[in-house]
């Protein structure tokens, strides 16, 4: 069942992986070379625009499969796997790899209160979202695990990379953070490739590598976050910059009518309930926009555009469940809407 639908996601993605970006104006003597690979439990895309071999992209999926190997909370034996077995009892030596994944994971839990925690991962294995075990949990159950999520229980010993999850029972969940690193990872191994014209696309994680080889900006879609992947509400053009979406449309499952998206609250334990039906963040560094995007989903569209206004090079949009969009400063006269189903609104 769960390799039919990967394979349903792999024919989506073959008929939409040209829409995102919209555009990718090329010369006429390059050859756009394309791949794409199920990895992080999502569709990734990477495309580049030079004249260059098809392995400089397996290198690029060979790094990503190396993170995914390290960090995954969907496959056994990994390096979270050991952390959360030893959760109570003593430190666990990780690679570098992971180390850095959780200082930023730990440092954007506490820029957010906690609204966003790495901690999280008993409450994101009990609801399933994205899984064949996907259910609605009882409230004791919610309860339960809820206790034990808590970022401020990671200890990190930087001097010998080995961390420590104080409680029992305590475990990781990097899905909120894992894939933004990996796509800067994977442009990092492209540029030392000597690509200079690319996209990486992580399951909505977008990095535009420079410009388009006319040099012009790249013309990137924002979901529609009411549609599956590849449907754009709008659209903006970007020069190496990583666009990064969180929304509702992403991971769910259905019960008694009810939708139930994967963007976990962990103060109540339930998914997040407000007028967002999803947060893009365009900024210089996909890891930090894949951990601020949950904490601002969190936040809603007022305080939302506040946080942001606040941060140097960060710039936002947000589409609320009545499909109204609104834009901070920085994306005025850049940002389009490309779907009338939405309206752009002054700022609130």
């Amino acid at each position: 069942m769960k390799h039919n639908r990967k394979l349903n996601i792999f024919l989506i993605v073959i008929i939409i992986v040209s829409i995102i970006p919209l555009t990718a104006c090329v010369k006429d003597n390059v050859q756009p070379v394309s791949k794409t690979e199920y990895m992080l439990g999502t569709i990734c895309t990477i495309t580049v625009y030079d004249n260059k071999p098809e392995s400089v992209i397996d290198k690029a999926f060979a790094r990503i499969k190396e993170i995914e190997n390290k960090m995954s909370v969907n496959k056994p034996g990994t390096e979270l796997d050991a952390v959360a077995d030893a959760a109570g009892k003593n430190f666990v030596k990780v690679s570098k790899d992971t180390f850095y994944v959780l200082k930023k994971g730990k440092y954007y839990s506490e820029q957010s209160s906690g609204a966003f925690d790495i901690t999280v991962g008993p409450l994101v294995k009990l609801w399933g979202i994205g899984t064949d075990n996907a259910r609605l949990p009882s409230q004791s159950e919610i309860d339960e695990k809820k206790s034990l999520i808590n970022y401020k229980d990671l200890l990190l010993d930087e001097k010998n990379n080995k961390v420590m999850l104080k409680r029992q029972g305590m475990s990781l969940d990097l899905g909120g953070i894992a894939k933004g690193y990996s796509a800067d990872e994977a442009v990092r191994i492209l540029k030392e490739n000597g690509v200079k014209h690319a996209i990486v696309n992580l399951g909505g994680n977008i990095l535009a590598v420079n410009t388009n080889t006319n040099g012009k900006p790249w013309n990137i879609g924002v979901q529609d976050p009411f549609k599956t992947r590849g449907d754009p509400a709008g659209s903006l053009n970007v020069t190496n910059k990583t666009v990064v979406t969180s929304g509702i449309y992403e991971r769910y499952f259905e019960k008694n009518g009810k939708k139930y998206h994967h963007i976990l609250n962990p103060f109540t334990g339930y998914p997040m309930d407000n007028n967002l039906a999803s947060v893009t963040l365009v900024t210089d560094v996909s890891i930090d926009a894949d951990a601020m995007t949950k904490n601002i989903f969190y936040l809603g569209v007022d305080k939302g555009m506040d946080y942001v206004n606040k941060k140097n090079g960060l710039q936002a949009i947000f589409i609320t469940k009545d499909k109204k969009v609104y834009i901070t400063d920085g994306l005025k006269g850049n940002f389009k809407i490309t779907n009338s189903n939405f309206k752009l609104m002054d700022k609130k």
